[in-house]
Formats: C-alpha cells, sequence, structure tokens
C-alpha cells in the first residue's frame, strides 16, 4: 500500500489502526477480545516500521541512508529490550490499564508528529498502480535477487539473535547464576548501551568505509563472540559470558542498519514491499529463534548463547559466500 498510495495515508491509517485497537484493549471484555485487539495493534503498529525505512529510502542515498538507519533501528533494536523492564516498571507501581494509557498517548503523539513534520517522499508518479497479484510477483523478484535478498536474510539472522536474548537471558543469568532481579536489570541497561554505541559509531563509520565494509566486518566480530560466549559457558564464567554477549548483541547496532541500508538500495522503485519483507524475515527469524530456545531449554545456558552463535555463524556465511556480489556495489 506505501507503493501504491504514497507513505503519508497507509501510515496514518496504520496509526489509526493501532490508537482504536490500544483503546479498545483498555474495555476489552473478556481475554478473546484483547487478543483480537492486540492482533490489530500489532498491524498497525507495523506501518511505522515498515514504512519509516522507506521514507529513509526515499530521501537519501545509499550511503547517507545506511547513516540514517542507524539512528533509526537503533531505536527499532532497543525499544523491544527496554519495553520489558519498562512495562514491568509500570506494572509494579500501577495497573495493567496504564499500560494502554501509555501506548494510547505514544500512538496520538506519533500520528501529530507525523501530520505536522514529515513531507510527501514518493511522487504521484512514482507510484506503482499493482494489483494483489503485481505485488506479489514484486516480492517474489524481491526474493529472487541475491542483492537484496542476501542482506535481508543475513540481517535478519543476526537480528534474531537479540530476540534469543530477549528469551533466554532471564533464565541464564536469574535462575542458573543467581542475580538479582535488580542486577539483571543492569545487565539489560549495559547491553542497551552497547547498542546505542554500535549505532553512534556506525555512523561515524560511515563516513569512511561503505556500508558493506562496515557490514561484514561487524558479522566478523558477531560471529567470534557469539563462538566465545559458547566457551565461556564451558567454563561456567559469568563475567565472560557478560562480556561475549555485550560483544555479541552490540554489533547488531551495525548488522541492522548497514543490512536494511543494502536491501533497500536494492530495491529500487519498490521501497515499501522491500522493507515490508524485511520486516517479515526480521520477525519470522527472531520468532523461530525463541521458540527453539524455548524448546530446547535443557537447564543450562547452552540453548541461548548456540542460538546466538548459530544465527551469527549462518548470517556471516551468508554473507561472506555472497560477498563478489557486493565487491563493485556503491558506497
Amino acid at each position: 500500500m506505501a507503493d501504491r498510495y504514497g507513505r503519508r495515508r497507509p501510515l496514518l491509517a496504520g496509526v489509526s489502526i493501532y490508537v482504536v485497537a490500544t483503546a479498545g484493549c483498555l474495555f476489552a471484555p473478556d481475554l478473546h477480545t484483547f487478543t483480537v485487539l492486540r492482533f490489530f495493534q500489532a498491524i498497525g503498529g507495523s506501518a511505522g516500521m515498515i514504512i519509516g525505512r522507506a521514507i529513509v529510502r526515499d530521501l537519501y542515498a545509499p550511503r547517507e541512508a545506511a547513516r540514517t538507519l542507524s539512528l533509526l533501528i537503533m531505536i527499532m533494536t532497543l525499544v523491544p529490550m527496554l519495553a520489558p523492564v519498562l512495562g514491568g516498571f509500570v506494572v509494579s507501581h500501577a495497573s495493567w490499564q496504564v499500560i494502554f494509557l501509555i501506548m494510547l498517548g505514544f500512538g496520538l503523539i506519533c500520528g501529530t508528529l507525523f501530520l505536522l513534520f514529515v513531507p510527501k517522499t514518493l511522487a504521484p508518479e512514482d507510484r506503482h498502480k499493482s494489483n494483489l497479484f503485481a505485488i506479489l510477483r514484486i516480492w517474489v523478484d524481491l526474493l529472487r535477487n541475491p542483492a537484496f535478498g542476501v542482506p535481508v536474510v543475513a540481517g535478519g539472522l543476526a537480528q534474531a539473535s537479540m530476540f534469543a536474548f530477549i528469551t533466554g537471558s532471564p533464565f541464564v543469568f536469574i535462575t542458573l547464576f543467581h542475580v538479582s532481579a535488580q542486577t539483571y536489570g543492569w545487565i539489560f541497561g549495559c547491553v542497551a548501551l552497547a547498542l546505542i554505541l554500535a549505532g553512534q559509531s556506525n555512523r561515524m563509520a560511515l563516513h569512511r568505509k561503505s556500508p558493506q565494509t562496515v557490514l561484514g566486518s561487524a558479522l566478523i566480530v558477531n560471529v567470534i563472540a557469539g563462538l566465545a560466549a559458547v566457551l565461556m559457558v564451558s567454563f561456567h564464567s559469568l563475567p565472560g559470558i557478560l562480556i561475549a554477549l555485550w560483544f555479541a548483541i552490540g554489533t547488531l547496532g551495525f548488522i541492522g542498519a548497514n543490512s536494511a541500508a543494502i536491501a533497500m538500495a536494492a530495491s529500487g522503485a519498490h521501497g515499501g514491499s522491500g522493507s515490508s519483507l524485511i520486516g517479515v524475515f526480521q520477525f519470522g527469524l527472531a520468532f523461530i529463534a525463541s521458540s527453539l530456545i524455548a524448546a530446547c531449554q535443557n537447564e543450562s545456558a547452552y540453548p541461548l548463547v548456540l542460538a546466538i552463535a548459530g544465527c551469527g555463524l549462518a548470517s556471516a556465511s551468508l554473507w561472506f559466500a555472497s560477498a563478489r556480489l557486493f565487491r563493485n556495489a556503491q558506497p
């Protein structure tokens, strides 16, 4: 829809769905209604993530887009990590409805800011009057293009390790290593700090290096850190595990932005469709990684660190196996 109708109307529609569904959650009479409303709330919320990337693609050349996406994706990556902590704080001091009041206010603020400050970025003559079958063909064509598909899958695999961390880290640190809930909050904060530092470092690095070069370097560090985390678990070293995971998750600040920028540049005139596929692979692979950790729990830290190391290895293997495709890419 973002490629067919422009960026503003679909995004405003998404924000409206989010706001209405959030308000409905406050007054849901039963769990089934609440679950359905949460489903529509997620659909509305996804518009901001997808169309935000498309707007960046409209406005900037590949390298500048990567620098801008560093900030955008840093926020997108931090939010899933900080939200459980903030939500737990709110619930411990107020009723659960307060969470949805905060979300409602947040949605209204986002919609207002968008109306006031975001211009039209896709001219009418650049829009595609495609039907559903044509859109499906566009998706297939994008995925068949290695210049798009490789960074999407490589970035999605790496990003899945973050959700693996979110899923598995409470058990590892609180249950296995008997860390207090307050200390665990500090651990979460340190990992979030790694993402912030990486996002800012990525913006500076892109002044001198191409997104392809920075992405390759970050993937190497990610693999080394993931394997180090596995080794530290075998030694039952809490400091070693923390340091290795700090680097493994921190590198996502480089990987997410650059893989998305490379893929969006390869999406050509189909920025909305390209951005939607990035979201599908990010959250689809994240779901798989989180589910595997839950299913394979064996009362040890191995499911967590093996998932993170495995995601990193798969991502790096795919990228470097296809590196020749990007050797002469626009910097």
